[in-house]
């Protein structure tokens, strides 16, 4: 029995079905702020400032910044999701424009600044402060086993600033969700571009159509979504088949189960409190959102 097997069978049945549909709530409260770096424009006009010319180089850069001057190789097979070759035009080249510190830095600078300014007085009320610390705690309270790019920022220190601290703790928790995403998709069998593709036809989009694939050449693309009919997961029609489905529905049920491990840490009474801080401060990330 492998490690991540032993992590499974080891979740308590009752737990972790009592836990779902917070553990769910919580990711929709928390990826708004974390996905801060790629919604706003503060954070990209910081990161152009160190001197990058587009977006892709801010993205790695950013990203990257806590594993330090780890190769392509590396940050290709913990980011899981970029076709291949992709990480190699970006990675160890940004590293000739800044530093791992500086793009931390940086980043950090243009979040706050999106975050204040999106959130505006909100970040200055006592329920705010009470938010990053709880938000916080349950971020640095999970162990990280298995878990590189959730590691990686478990190792950089805690900023004194409140809005920068509930960045960082929204940050933690998306890379922990996102390791254990990860280990969901491996499980099934889920290659990193067929992982776009799901998501794409369970939208009812077509996966050419789809922003993290669409670039990729007709031909390339065409081989993954024929790898993927071939093994049942997409029908004769070009959209999910009803094996497809499951499979989706199995990735995303062990991701939530997998991420539950850091909300364990708060008591109901600081789960409904922070619940009840962020829904507003979601509701305005959403509606601010510009990717472009």
């Amino acid at each position: 029995m492998t490690h991540l097997d032993k992590q499974l069978t080891s979740i308590d049945p009752v737990n972790v079905e009592t836990m779902k549909p917070l553990v769910r709530r919580m990711f929709e409260l928390v990826e708004p702020i974390g996905v801060i770096p790629y919604s706003a424009d503060e954070p990209n006009e910081a990161m152009f400032a160190l001197g990058f010319t587009n977006y892709w180089d801010t993205y790695f850069a950013g990203r990257a910044a806590p594993l330090g001057l780890a190769p392509a190789e590396v940050v290709d097979a913990l980011f899981y999701n970029f076709a291949p070759g992709e990480v190699a035009r970006h990675i160890p080249k940004v590293w000739r424009t800044t530093t791992p510190e500086a793009a931390i830095a940086a980043r950090q600078m243009g979040c706050v600044k999106a975050l204040r300014r999106i959130l505006d007085h909100r970040v200055d009320s006592p329920a705010f402060a009470r938010a990053a610390e709880l938000l916080i705690k349950a971020a640095t309270s999970a162990p990280w086993d298995g878990r590189p790019m959730y590691a990686a920022l478990r190792a950089m220190s805690i900023p004194d600033d409140v809005v920068a601290r509930l960045f960082h703790a929204a940050s933690l928790l998306r890379e922990h969700r996102g390791d254990g995403h990860i280990a969901a998709l491996m499980i099934e069998g889920i290659g990193g571009l067929e992982a776009h593709v799901l998501v794409a036809l369970e939208m009812d989009m077509p996966a050419e159509k789809f922003g993290r694939i669409h670039h990729l050449p007709a031909a390339q693309l065409a081989a993954v979504i024929d790898g993927m009919r071939d093994r049942g997961l997409i029908g004769d029609d070009g959209w999910l088949s009803e094996q497809g489905r499951v499979v989706k529905q199995r990735v995303e049920s062990r991701t939530d189960d997998l991420a539950a491990k850091p909300y364990e840490s708060l008591e109901p009474g600081e789960l409904d409190e922070l619940m009840a801080t962020l829904e507003p401060l979601a509701t305005l990330l959403l509606a601010a959102q510009d990717f472009g």
